[in-house]
């Protein structure tokens, strides 16, 4: 087998295979600028060698700055090296092995040729060389992981030197074995073997020159995986070129690259450690906010419109800064729709309204960035103002709790299935509801009834199943519903705007409300228990009411929930 020479000025060498060369110029020319283009007898010194072929000494001495610089860039390698030497000289040994019997029976003619398999190896050899081939306490090997990368490196380099354009095209072969990569960097070793070989490096400059989408998004779906271990994420946000290039990707015209960034960067800003570095990167690029808004106007891909919204609704929830300068955000002149430009709000509604028979879950997430929206002053008046989408957004609501949520006859378990959709799209109506005037529909006010009478349901029934005296049960049952913050702003919520909605409603309506059959006596006195006594005046106006238009309701409900047409007295008998 031929062995290259790379010697000092002493004279001394050190072998390498070719292949090793290659291996460490490929790595040496991304960790390096100033690295040449090709390796040769003479570019390293014979100690840095040495230190990549794992046979460094005690005594060698100091490293110059140069070899310093060498060392350090050749570390990565240094495991790969040690491997590909144990291979090649296993390779060679078999390869002599067989020579020497083959020259054994051409100088004896006459004998008995040997009709047997070469000698097998010393025993544990072959066990010795998979272990150093395997990366971490994986079965991946780093031979076919190095090679893999360095197939794609050619690639594109051949690709750029011959068309002075970026791969276009990605062979069957290659990437199947790149995705490959893509599900092995779920493993933690794995992750952590690529970053230390540089792979980020190595797929930043792939990205960068491609002009193949399915090359992009695989390179990015690798990038994602490794992101999701701490350390690596870390090293990962550290890249400042790295993050400005993913930051850019959300301008790309293609789907799955698109959805493979956005986890990416979701999987980054839930990082705390890293989350402010993402927050300013996000900030500083001002096409971010328009082009999030033109996946969620034009964008029909469920996957990608959830994660799109999970990165808004992260954004949002971590810097209240930045969402109130996108909610302040003109279209620039680079925006590709400044002509239609639409707001954030309008935006976020708009993937609601294509998500909500969808997916649920993604719904619930554009529910809470809207909400999120109303925290601050500009988030309201970007609702409310002239030409702004609250009169839209509203009857969206109505939609989504009166027709697609808590129907009649829904078990009361059904409250804690859906308190995730409920919460802030109720929160969402009780804000709006004081900023608009407009008619309150029976169909919400029988939601809102239903809402809190499935809640007291879910109460007894934790009241029920309880241990100990009657105290002991209502303190458990009071503990539970601390740990479920969910739950609590949904009633929360949902009493403050019945509240509000009874206080103001007409005697038609609430003649109205009796004719429905499935608001029972039981609905009745369940919501107004749950709105004393804080809520003394707005259940005082509905039995007021009541008693012109149904008096035999008004006095059950008098009887049952303690109320008196008297407030001093309501308080008393409530006491």
């Amino acid at each position: 087998m031929d062995k290259h020479h790379s010697e000092d000025i002493t004279g001394l060498s050190v072998h390498l295979h070719p292949l090793q060369l290659q291996l460490v110029q490929l790595l040496l020319t991304r960790a390096d600028s100033c690295c040449p283009q090709r390796l040769g007898p003479g570019l390293f010194s014979r100690r840095t060698l040495l230190f990549a072929h794992g046979t460094v000494g005690g005594d060698v001495g100091p490293f110059t700055e140069r070899e310093e610089a060498q060392r350090k860039s050749l570390r990565a390698a240094a495991v790969g090296v040690r491997c590909w030497s144990e291979l090649m000289d296993r390779k060679e040994s078999c390869t002599e092995e067989v020579d020497d019997d083959e020259s054994s029976s051409s100088s004896h003619p006459d004998s008995p040729e040997m009709d047997r398999n070469p000698s097998p190896p010393p025993e544990g050899a072959e066990e010795s060389v998979e272990e150093a081939d395997a990366i971490g306490n994986t079965v991946y090997s780093k031979h076919w992981l190095f090679s893999t990368l360095t197939r794609l490196i050619e690639m594109v380099t051949e690709q750029v030197s011959e068309q002075g354009e970026g791969l276009e095209e990605l062979s069957k072969e290659l990437e199947d074995d790149l995705c490959k990569v893509w599900d092995m960097a779920m493993d933690k070793d794995v992750a952590g073997f690529l970053q230390e070989f540089k792979a980020p490096d190595i797929l930043l400059g792939v990205i960068a020159k491609s002009h193949c989408p399915r090359l992009t998004e695989i390179c990015v779906g690798i990038l994602g995986n490794m992101s999701c271990f701490h350390d690596t994420c870390v090293s990962l946000s550290q890249n400042a070129d790295l993050g400005a290039v993913l930051i850019l990707l959300l301008g790309d015209s293609d789907p799955p690259t698109l959805l493979e960034t956005c986890r990416l960067l979701v999987t980054c800003v839930s990082q705390p450690d890293v989350a402010p570095v993402w927050m300013e990167r996000i900030q500083q690029q001002t096409s971010t906010c328009s082009n999030l808004c033109f996946i969620m106007r034009s964008s029909t891909n469920v996957e990608l419109l959830m994660k799109v919204g999970e990165l808004v609704d992260k954004l949002f929830d971590e810097d209240e800064g930045l969402m109130k300068s996108w909610l302040s955000e003109l279209p620039s002149e680079s925006d590709r729709d400044k002509d239609t430009h639409q707001d954030i709000t309008s935006s976020l509604l708009e993937a609601a309204i294509q998500l909500r028979k969808e997916s649920p879950e993604a719904l619930e997430v554009y529910l809470h960035a809207l909400q999120l929206l109303t925290t601050v002053y500009e988030g309201v008046q970007s609702l409310v103002s002239d030409g702004g989408c609250a009169e839209a957004l509203w009857r969206f609501l109505c939609e989504v709790v009166c027709e697609d949520l808590c129907q009649p006859g829904d078990p009361p378990l059904i409250l804690q299935e859906q308190k995730a959709l409920l919460a802030p799209a109720v929160a969402l109506l009780s804000v709006l509801h004081s900023s608009l005037q407009t008619d309150i529909s029976l169909s919400l006010v029988c939601s809102l009834l239903r809402i809190l009478y499935l809640h007291t349901e879910n109460q007894q029934s934790l009241l029920n199943g309880a241990q100990g005296s009657r105290d002991e049960q209502k303190e458990g049952v009071r503990d539970e519903e601390d740990k479920d913050v969910q739950l609590q702003v949904l009633v929360e919520m949902a009493v403050e705007l019945l509240s509000t909605i009874l206080t103001d409603l007409p005697k038609d309506t609430v003649s109205e409300l009796v004719k429905q059959e499935d608001l029972t006596e039981k609905i009745w006195m369940s919501a107004l228990k749950t709105l004393l006594p804080q809520n003394i005046t707005a259940a005082q106006r509905l039995v007021s009411t009541l008693s012109e238009v149904e008096p035999k309701l008004a006095d059950i409900l008098k009887r049952e929930c303690s109320i008196s047409s008297e407030p001093d007295q309501t308080r008393l008998e409530s006491a």
